[in-house]
């Protein structure tokens, strides 16, 4: 057994059978399920869309306004949850099982305390959160997204814990019980769309109802599962109380990401309310190419997942040199797993959008923001959000927040208007504001990591 030391703490470095932490086998047996769980997880919103465009572009526009807030929030749950995955990871690879559960408890804890908040402010300042965001919209347009709003509120509570469910899980190692759970939940909510809508013609609410259920079943099923003491990680809720420190180390993680991941979500609204000046079709458009665009960078949606969890046990054992072992592997599997989805999506598009009842000018437009953003993907999009994980996982999160923030408001915003309003390109001046706003994030991020900085902040 070889003692390190790392910034002035002592810990011991227990060598692994193989020399190395996570196998050929153990990476695998990650990221396959991460794979197909955010295939499913794009899916509960995509069947949402495709479905409710049965009942008119109101309803679609309504529905793809709310799901944008709603992104926000959840990658505002999801930041808060990578917080705690991180914790954990790196408590793990200290073999600290018991500080390992009792972050557990404390991050259900501290999102379902979060998640209630937001679900009552949702609702309650729902209309002037709407006019705020997208100002003076069709009066058709905002009953729909009323109407969904209020509904999916109520789902914010079980959403936030079930992503910290799996967060814990991932932790683990164990990614599979989370993509089972993932299938229930969309069986559920397609299901639910389908009688909801077509046989009860409810159409918002129908396709808001349907993910309420499906996501509070998610919640419980992980959530029992989470409660097994065989488990590396478990949790015991009942007479369980907020632990300052725990606490604190969660959301030193979690909130400059949860900052960073707010803004981005809302600099997209925001990017919405520009492509809403130009009437319905272009949000429309935009609503169907935000769909096929994220069926695109799935497989790096999962990696960012992994990365979390494999590196932050590299860190937790104080061993960066396999930290930049497994940085470089992954990525490397990142760009080429993402580039083959981003080609099959612009390949397969002529019978994907077949699946939209929309007008033939909205789906021509939507068509053109899908090969922007998924030819451009292919180069940048691994580098601008799997990259920056490494660092996080290493707790270097400020940075990472600041060059996503800066980055947003000055690329993405304030190109992407002059490029939408002042040259009259309208959605495609925004989405090609979007492919500068990556280039800037990749060539921050790259640096930093080959400069090594990342490597300087304590471990949990």
């Amino acid at each position: 057994m070889k003692t390190i030391f790392y910034r002035g703490i002592r810990r011991e470095k227990r060598p692994l059978p193989d020399g190395y932490l996570f196998t050929n086998r153990d990476l695998t047996r990650l990221i396959a399920p991460l794979v197909v769980e955010q295939i499913l997880a794009v899916t509960v919103g995509m069947v949402d869309t495709m479905m409710v465009s049965s009942a008119g572009e109101a309803a679609t526009s309504g529905v793809s306004l709310v799901d944008m807030i709603n992104n926000l929030l959840i990658n505002l749950f999801a930041a808060v949850s990578t917080g705690g995955a991180v914790v954990s990871s790196q408590f793990l690879g200290q073999k600290k099982r018991g500080r390992a559960c009792e972050a557990a408890n404390q991050l259900i804890l501290v999102t379902g305390l979060i998640s209630l908040v937001v679900m009552v402010l949702s609702i309650v300042f729902r209309k002037g959160l709407l006019t705020l965001l997208y100002g003076n919209i069709e009066p058709d347009v905002m009953e729909n997204a009323l109407i969904y709003l209020v509904i999916c509120a109520f789902s914010y509570p079980f959403l936030a814990v079930y992503n910290s469910c799996a967060a814990l899980f991932r932790s683990m190692g164990n990614s599979k019980i989370s993509m089972e759970a993932a299938i229930v939940m969309n069986l559920i909510n397609i299901v639910g769309d389908g009688v909801l809508i077509f046989g009860f013609h409810w159409g918002a609410a129908g396709a808001a109802t349907a993910t309420l259920v499906s996501r509070a079943v998610a919640c419980v099923i992980l959530l029992r599962r989470l409660h097994d003491p065989a488990l590396e990680i478990h949790v015991r809720l009942k007479g369980a109380k907020f632990r300052g420190r725990l606490v604190k180390s969660i959301l030193n993680i979690g909130i400059p990401g949860g900052i960073e991941n707010s803004i981005f979500q809302l600099g997209r609204v925001l990017v919405v309310s520009i492509i809403a000046m130009f009437g319905t079709t272009q949000i429309a458009a935009n609503a169907v190419a935000n769909n096929l665009d994220s069926m695109g960078v799935l497989p790096g949606q999962a990696m960012n997942l992994a990365m979390i969890t494999v590196i932050g046990r590299c860190v937790g054992a104080g061993d960066f040199p396999q930290a930049e072992y497994y940085a470089k592997k992954m990525m490397k599997i990142t760009y080429l797993i993402n580039g083959l989805c981003c080609a099959g999506v612009i390949f397969t598009m002529p019978l994907t959008l077949m699946l939209y009842g929309l007008s033939e000018e909205t789906l021509a437009l939507a068509a053109v923001l899908v090969l922007i953003h998924n030819g451009f993907a292919i180069l940048l999009w691994p580098a601008s959000f799997t990259l920056p994980n490494v660092l996080r996982a290493a707790n270097d999160v400020r940075f990472p927040m600041c060059v996503s923030i800066v980055s947003m408001i000055t690329f993405r915003l304030g190109i992407g208007y002059i490029l939408a309003e002042n040259f009259g390109m309208g959605a495609v001046g925004v989405w090609a504001a979007m492919v500068l706003d990556w280039l800037v994030r990749v060539l921050c991020f790259a640096g930093r990591y080959r400069g090594g900085k990342w490597k300087r902040f304590s471990a949990a």
